[in-house]
């Protein structure tokens, strides 16, 4: 048997009783750490059976995942389309869950064994002035090595330190995508409400100056009588009045709508001169139907409460991953390679050289470091369960309030199409009798104000019931997607 061969059993042989002790001595400890699980915090939540708002039956309109097309508005659809791919909140979420998974492939390896080469040449040679012997200037002071070797070292994780880090960091990217549902989900519902801004803005420009024609009209009816003596100077001057003050609501209605386009282009983004509302009209949109499903449905349908869900299961995994820091660490470390000072003879058998170790490492005194990094950790996830708790309680009274004023403005509007109704008949009577000679004018007046107040205050509350559905939609997370069953069977 060649020397090098030998070596090399005699060698492995030794290493291999070494890897049985540690193997020994590292069971019992392995099966303790079996046993050190983390808690994990029982959230201890109140989820009611239904909402205190009365529905139709929860399930008969869940909301769809493109739940914007709901309200028939082409231009509303392609506006939040677009602002899917071009929102920029949504592009920066998009790349933290790039950081996020980056993350993780980092966490993730120290669970595998690392691997290193190595190759060079050195030239050395010994100082002769510091030899106790003087060396001749022909003796051998002066060599050459080759080398090349491979390094490989792994840390056994007996107590799993490394696998929850690992947990950790994959929860916190999951939290990542929830986090850009969350994104997405605000960018769709402000390019809904801005829309919807934009849209009464114009209607009640549109309703302002139709107010501001039938004043004048009025007020050219009064300077008739006042010509021929049948009506006072007080009375042109009424009429002027009313009908200035409808002529300077138009400006602050511009500005309004200039505001919110501009607000609109930004959440689409795109400048505001690249941004046209042409809107059909605000009462050509849908109110589309939408039904809450059970309370219970928002703890997997809400994506801020996935979100914080994530979060508490990365907490979860870092107390688990401080508190296996206490224990014992083993490394093993293995080199083996060639080395000849000659380079022809670098890759010879009787060249090779291999070296192996095995260590375990245990904490004794840090200065309570690591006590202070549990401590930590577990402050965070206190911390995390009750921002948790949070989410949940929040959802549930989001819904229960947009529930309330999608009830309460579609019966408000009822109410004031009614008002506007009476309010446009008192005016034409008025009117009409105005021309006839046979009304005070003072009752023409207040039939006007009224009338224009109504149709203002119908497209204000026109206005807050689409924000009031939109709130619903923002409340039950969007649109909904089937359970992961159903998917499986439609495939």
């Amino acid at each position: 048997m060649p020397l090098s061969v030998f070596q090399h059993s005699v060698h492995a042989s030794r290493f291999r009783g070494l890897i049985s002790v540690i193997s020994g001595f590292g069971l019992p400890l392995l099966l303790c750490g079996c046993l050190i699980n983390a808690e994990k915090p029982d959230a201890a939540l109140d989820v009611p059976n239904a909402y205190g708002a009365r529905t139709r039956g929860p399930d008969a309109a869940l909301p769809t995942p493109d739940w914007w097309r709901g309200f028939r508005s082409k231009q509303l659809t392609e506006l939040v389309e677009e602002s899917l791919t071009s929102n920029l909140d949504i592009a920066a979420a998009i790349a933290r869950i790039v950081q996020a998974d980056a993350q993780a492939r980092v966490a993730g390896a120290p669970l595998l064994p690392t691997l290193g080469g190595n190759a060079g040449y050195t030239r050395s040679r010994s100082s002769q002035s510091t030899a106790s012997v003087p060396v001749s200037t022909t003796g051998a002071s002066e060599r050459g090595i080759y080398n090349a070797s491979l390094t490989a070292s792994y840390e056994i994780d007996f107590w799993g330190k490394n696998r929850a880090a690992l947990l950790a960091a994959q929860e916190t990217a999951a939290a990542s995508r929830f986090d850009r549902e969350v994104v997405a989900l605000t960018a769709v519902v402000s390019v809904a409400n801005a829309y919807f801004q934009v849209v009464a803005a114009q209607e009640r420009l549109r309703v302002a100056r139709e107010n501001l024609a039938a004043a004048e009209r009025v007020l050219k009816v009064i300077q008739d009588r006042f010509g021929v003596g049948t009506a006072s100077q007080l009375d042109v001057a009424q009429q002027e009045s009313l009908a200035a003050s409808q002529r300077a609501a138009i400006p602050p209605l511009n500005q309004t709508l200039r505001q919110n386009t501009a607000t609109l282009a930004a959440l689409i983004g795109r400048p505001p001169v690249r941004v046209t509302v042409r809107a059909a009209g605000m009462w050509q949109i849908a109110i589309p139907a939408v039904t809450p499903g059970l309370p219970s449905d928002l703890l997997t349908q809400r994506p801020d409460i996935r979100e914080a869900e994530a979060q508490l299961a990365a907490a979860n995994a870092n107390v688990v991953s401080a508190r296996a820091a206490f224990f014992p660490s083993i490394q093993l470390t293995g080199q083996g390679g060639y080395q000849s000072s000659i380079l022809q003879n670098l890759m010879r058998p009787e060249a090779a050289f291999f070296s192996m170790a095995a260590g375990l490492t245990q904490p004794i005194f840090d200065g309570a470091l690591l006590q202070g990094q549990f401590d930590l950790q577990k402050g965070k996830q206190d911390e995390l369960l009750q921002n948790y708790r949070r989410a949940v309680i929040n959802a549930f009274t989001d819904v229960e309030k947009a529930l309330i004023a999608v009830q309460q403005t579609a019966e408000q509007e009822r109410l004031q199409r009614e008002v506007v109704r009476s309010s446009r008949r008192a005016f034409e009577i008025a009117e009409q009798r105005l021309r006839e000679g046979t009304v005070d004018l003072v009752t023409v007046l207040q039939t006007q104000q009224t009338l224009f107040q109504a149709l203002d205050n119908l497209a204000l509350v026109r206005l807050a019931r689409l924000q009031a559905v939109v709130g619903l939609f923002q409340a039950l997370g969007g649109g909904w997607q089937p359970p992961v069953e159903e998917q499986l069977n439609i495939r």
